[in-house]
């Protein structure tokens, strides 16, 4: 990696004319050095303002000059800061262009993995779970994604949980895509229940691929985002990349197939034990769904949620949960997340 640290990595204290109440060692200036300026331009962002991401989030102060920038603050939070432009450094030399979301994600890793202290520093960058696709490279974004993205490796069966936002469909794509691409398995499959829990669409207009796309925009915005645009019309012409509602899945068996359930809070404990006895040999499955959003009739009882407490300790089944926390989306999502939660909290304890 074409960078080198200018001050000695250990910690030097700033000038002060008062004898300071702090330890020796809180306060830190470190003085970062990009070969490319070109690159540092990018990695700085426009009007420095990945800089000014990284200040508010992690509690530092970052000046740039040139291709040099100089972090203070407290020791810990400068070797955070530091890690986050070297990884994010990297991603710009392999070719990568950043986003407001790959700064805030690298942060996130930097702000799980702790101090610099607690790991080896023999390689103290934050190392992510990566999904390579032939048109862009996935990273995760946070710990739980990171934690996702291992569990899709590991398991055939993953359920991902979470309040909108936090990329547990897209990384589902993400991941089916890849082992698509990589012939692991023939055909993707695309599943959701309708909004109303009873999965009437006969009033719709159009063939089946009409009456379900309103439904599987998101997923399909997905497709569009991780696939080129041809072969994803082309798959989908051919049946390479299916839909398939969810009600017209019984009796079915799905073979060397990467299949995913959306909005599965929305399923019936009837609906999802039928979908998930569809597995067939060399099939992965994934099953996302955000359980405060049930749109189930009053006293339903959602099939996600039952099928997440039922099948927690079976061998081969993998449980990402996500939090308002783990939100990438726009932090202001994080924050309205956060609320609800704390509203529903209140309900439940039964406060006004």
């Amino acid at each position: 990696m074409s960078l080198r640290q200018d001050a000695d990595p250990t910690v030097s204290r700033r000038p002060t004319d008062t004898p300071s109440l702090m330890p020796p060692a809180a306060e830190a200036q470190l003085v970062l050095a990009f070969e490319d300026n070109r690159l540092a331009l990018a990695l700085f962002g426009q009007y420095g303002q990945n800089l000014a991401l990284i200040e508010r989030r992690l509690g530092v102060t970052a000046d740039s000059h040139g291709n040099h920038v100089t972090l203070g603050g407290p020791r810990d939070a400068c070797e955070q800061a530091r890690r986050v432009l070297e990884t994010l450094y990297e991603q710009l030399e392999q070719g990568h262009e950043l986003g407001a979301g790959d700064v805030e994600g690298a942060i996130r890793m930097a702000i799980a993995q702790g101090s610099l202290f607690d790991y080896d520093s023999a390689d103290p960058r934050p190392r992510s779970e990566e999904i390579n696709l032939r048109k862009r490279l996935v990273r995760a974004r946070s710990p739980a994604q990171d934690a996702y993205i291992r569990a899709l490796r590991r398991h055939a069966l993953v359920f991902g949980a979470g309040p909108a936002g936090t990329g547990k469909t897209w990384l589902a794509v993400a991941y089916a895509v890849a082992l698509f691409e990589r012939k692991e398995v023939d055909r993707i499959v695309l599943s959701r229940p309708a909004v109303e829990a009873g999965e009437r669409l006969g009033f719709l207009p159009g063939d089946m691929r009409e009456k379900v796309d309103p439904y599987l925009r998101p997923i399909y915005d997905a497709l569009f985002d991780l696939m080129d645009t041809r072969i994803v019309e082309r798959a989908l012409q051919t049946g390479e990349i299916e839909i398939a509602p969810l009600a017209f899945m019984r009796g079915r068996t799905l073979a060397n197939a990467a299949v995913i359930l959306d909005e599965a809070q929305n399923t019936t404990s009837m609906q999802m034990k039928m979908f998930l006895t569809r597995l067939g040999e060399n099939a992965r499955m994934i099953v996302t769904g955000d359980p405060s959003q049930v749109d189930l009739p009053p006293g339903q009882t959602s099939g996600l949620a039952e099928a997440m407490r039922l099948l927690t300790d079976v061998e081969g089944v993998g449980i990402a949960t996500f939090g308002a926390e783990d939100v990438v989306r726009h932090e202001l999502v994080a924050r309205i997340v956060s609320a609800y939660d704390r509203a529903d909290a209140r309900k439940r304890e039964g406060s006004p």
